[in-house]
């Protein structure tokens, strides 16, 4: 339909890529025209769509999204006709700390002013972030970092705990219409994401003190059930909770 296959491309067998520029279009995006085509959302499908300088998208094209994310899929009406795409891909997105990228860096100095950093972070919308599972902070690394070689834990190890974690999640949704825990609706949540009183009060601390939404409560049970799987542990924890909590660093009230 979209013609991105080529001549000699068939059944598609690989997870697809997509990785619109920030000049995209809310139609090139979500998908429109006289004829209704899919956009990218769709065409991520089943992959990832990977949105790099954030706030550089106009803040149209960046609200269109938050119906996808939330139903996976695209409904485009138009007077003659309705048509649905299926839209249910991963958002990958990247962003600077401010305008000059020096915010928080500890070797160079930042040349934004507080307003201009808030101006310039307050492009992505609550709603839009509140829909994200995980944003957290990637600081500059050094040379030193860069040149070393500590040891950790390679690639073959994290590939084995991942897949490990996948097969818990497809046994867990065996008789549903879901495959992994980013797809659980609120129902699911309440059966599989069970805390105790210790993580109950942290979680509500948390709340409390950052604010957090309704949405942003359900993905923090989401990303501490997968914790939890990664550690293969049936019962979320208190830890689980706690690292999850992390993963909002946008949620926190640190940019002025």
């Amino acid at each position: 339909m979209t013609g991105v296959l080529g001549e000699s491309g068939g059944l598609v067998s690989r997870r697809p890529f997509r990785s619109p520029h920030h000049t995209i279009s809310d139609a090139g995006l979500i998908g429109g025209g006289a004829i209704p085509k899919p956009g990218e959302v769709s065409l991520a499908h089943n992959g990832i769509l990977f949105l790099d300088e954030l706030p550089e998208f106009a803040r149209n094209v960046l609200e269109v999204m938050r119906q996808p994310l939330e139903d996976g899929q695209v409904t485009i009406s138009r007077a003659s006709t309705s048509l649905t795409f299926p839209a249910r891909f991963m958002l990958a997105a990247a962003m600077n700390p401010c305008p000059c990228g020096f915010f928080g860096d500890t070797s160079r100095e930042c040349s934004c002013s507080p307003t201009l950093i808030q101006r310039y972070v307050s492009k992505i919308s609550g709603p839009l972030l509140d829909r994200i599972d995980i944003h957290i902070e990637v600081p500059a690394v050094k040379y030193a970092d860069l040149a070393a070689k500590p040891p950790g834990e390679g690639s073959l190890e994290i590939r084995e705990r991942v897949t490990a974690a996948r097969k818990i999640q497809q046994e867990r949704f065996r008789d549903q219409k879901i495959y992994s825990n980013a797809q659980m609706t609120p129902r699911l949540i309440r059966q599989h994401c069970e805390i105790d009183d210790d993580s109950r009060r942290h979680l509500e601390h948390a709340m409390t003190k950052m604010g957090l939404s309704a949405r942003a409560y359900d993905r923090i049970l989401k990303v501490s059930r997968t914790l939890a799987d990664l550690d293969q542990l049936e019962h979320i924890q208190a830890r689980h909770i706690s690292e999850a909590i992390q993963y909002r660093s946008l949620d926190r009230n640190y940019w002025t």
